[in-house]
C-alpha cells in the first residue's frame, strides 16, 4: 500500500491559483480513476478535477472556500500495490505539452466541464536550468501597465515573475495607490440566502469577480476611454425579428442576435474597432477575424465568453452559438479557452430595463458596445409623430486605436443598419 498525494495541477492561461468550491469525496471514500474529486473555480471558469488514482481517500489537504496555489497538496489517496510517484496533470491546462516526455492520454468527459485528459508522465529527464522568466500573460500585463520586467524581482518558482509581482511593483510606483476594496452590502449576493436585518455582510473577493475587478481596473487606467451614444429607431429590425421567429420557431432569436449579426457586418468596413494595442512590440494589431464577446451576468459574477470567428458564421450558426454560450455561462461551465482572445464585446444592458451606460473595454480589445432597452417611444417619422421601437447604443473605444471619426462612423453605420435592416444585404 502507498499513499499518493495529488497536487493542484496547472490549469493554464497564466493562472496560478484556484478556489476550492466543493469536495465531492470525504475521508474513507473509495474513489475510481477519473472520478470527480472536487469543483474548483479559477479566475476564468469552474473546473471539475478528476482523480488520477484509484484507492481510498486518507486526507483532504485543503478546505472548502480556501484559495490553493498551483502545486499545493489537494488530496491524499492510498493506492494498493504501488509506490509513491508523481500525480497526473490535466492536459490542455498548463505547460506539460512541451516538456518532451512520452505521455499516455485518456479522455475524461465530466458533466459541466471541458473535456480533460489525464497524463501519466514517463520518467522525467533531469530538469534543465531555467533563467528567471514570466508567463506570456504576465508579460502582457507588464506591457499594458508600462512596467519593465527587468526591474521586478520574481517570487515565483525558480525566480519567475508572477502577476502579483507586477501588480505589487506597479502599486509601489503609484503616487496614490487605490486601496483594496472592502465590500459592505445590506443583502448578501448569494442567491437564496435570506437577508439579515441590520449589520453587514462581507463576501470574499475571489474567482471570477476578483478577476473581473482586476481586469476592469487595468483597462480603465490603461486605455483612454471614449464613449459615444446614439439613439436609434429599430422598429424595422424588431419587425424582422418577429417574422424570423415565426419562420424559424426552433431557432433561438433575440434582439441581441440581430444586433450581434449587424455588428459583425459593420466591423467589416471599420477594422480599427477590431484591433489591439501591442505596447511591447510598438504595433497596432488589426484582427481579420472577430471573436465576439458577449457579457453574461451569472450568480458568480460577470463573465465575458466569446464566440470564435463569429464573423464567418451564418445567422443560424450565430444564433445557436449565442444561445449555447448563454446557457453554458449561467451554469458556470464556460471553458477557460472561451474566456480568452476576444476581439470585440457586446453587452445587452437593456435586459435589465436600462436605457444606456458607459461600458468599460475588455483588456486587449479596442471597443465594446452596450445595447440599451428597446422600448416604445415617441419618434418623428416623415414629419409626423409616431410610436416606434427605440433603443440607445453606447460605444466605448480605446482612443489610442480608434479616433473620434472612426468611432462615430461605426456607430452611425450600425445605427443605419438597425433602422433599415435591408442595408445588411449590401454590406
Amino acid at each position: 500500500m502507498a499513499v499518493k498525494q495529488f497536487l493542484l495541477p496547472d490549469l493554464g492561461e497564466g493562472l496560478t491559483e484556484a478556489d476550492l468550491i466543493t469536495w465531492k469525496v470525504k475521508v474513507g471514500d473509495e474513489v475510481k480513476l477519473n472520478q470527480v474529486l472536487a469543483d474548483v473555480e479559477t479566475a476564468k471558469a469552474m473546473v471539475e478535477l478528476p482523480s488520477p488514482y484509484e484507492g481510498t481517500v486518507v486526507a483532504l489537504e485543503a478546505t472548502e472556500s480556501s484559495t490553493i496555489a498551483v502545486g499545493s497538496p489537494l488530496i491524499s489517496i492510498e493506492v494498493a500495490g504501488a509506490e509513491p510517484d508523481q500525480p497526473a496533470n490535466l492536459v490542455g491546462y498548463g505547460p506539460s505539452e512541451s516538456s518532451g516526455q512520452t505521455r499516455r492520454r485518456r479522455r475524461v468527459t465530466g458533466a459541466g466541464s471541458a473535456a480533460l485528459a489525464l497524463v501519466e508522465p514517463a520518467e522525467a529527464p533531469a530538469p534543465e536550468t531555467v533563467l528567471p522568466a514570466a508567463k506570456p500573460s504576465v508579460r502582457k500585463l507588464a506591457a499594458e501597465l508600462g512596467v519593465a520586467l527587468e526591474h521586478i524581482s520574481g517570487t515565483g518558482i525558480g525566480g519567475s515573475i508572477t502577476r502579483q509581482d507586477v501588480e505589487a511593483h506597479t502599486r509601489s510606483l503609484t503616487a496614490q495607490a487605490v486601496p483594496e476594496p472592502v465590500i459592505r452590502v445590506s443583502a448578501p449576493e448569494v442567491a437564496g440566502l435570506a437577508a439579515p436585518v441590520g449589520g453587514e455582510t462581507r463576501i470574499t473577493i475571489a474567482g471570477i469577480r476578483k478577476h473581473t475587478a482586476a481586469a476592469m481596473v487595468r483597462s480603465a487606467f490603461t486605455a483612454p476611454h471614449v464613449t459615444e451614444f446614439l439613439t436609434v429607431d429599430m422598429t424595422a429590425t424588431m419587425e424582422l425579428l418577429a417574422e424570423l421567429k415565426v419562420k424559424y420557431p426552433n431557432l433561438k432569436l433575440t434582439p441581441t442576435t440581430l444586433v450581434a449579426r449587424m455588428v459583425l457586418l459593420t466591423l467589416r468596413s471599420h477594422p480599427s474597432l477590431n484591433s489591439s494595442w501591442d505596447e511591447q512590440a510598438g504595433e497596432i494589431v488589426v484582427k481579420h477575424y472577430v471573436n465576439l464577446g458577449l457579457a453574461a451576468a451569472t450568480a458568480r459574477g460577470l463573465v465575458v465568453p466569446n464566440i470564435k470567428s463569429a464573423n464567418a458564421m451564418s445567422l443560424h450558426e450565430l444564433a445557436a452559438a449565442i444561445a449555447q454560450l448563454v446557457i453554458t455561462a449561467r451554469e458556470g461551465k464556460t471553458a477557460p479557452a472561451d474566456m480568452t482572445a476576444g476581439t470585440f464585446t457586446l453587452t445587452n444592458i437593456g435586459v435589465f430595463g436600462v436605457d444606456a451606460g458607459t461600458p468599460i473595454i475588455n483588456p486587449g480589445e479596442a471597443a465594446i458596445l452596450a445595447l440599451g432597452s428597446v422600448a416604445k417611444r415617441p419618434w418623428v417619422v416623415k414629419g409626423e409623430l409616431a410610436v416606434r421601437d427605440v433603443t440607445t447604443l453606447a460605444l466605448s473605444f480605446d482612443h489610442r486605436l480608434v479616433d473620434g471619426e472612426q468611432g462615430s462612423r461605426f456607430l452611425a453605420d450600425l445605427g443605419a443598419m438597425l433602422t433599415d435592416p435591408r442595408l445588411a444585404l449590401v454590406v
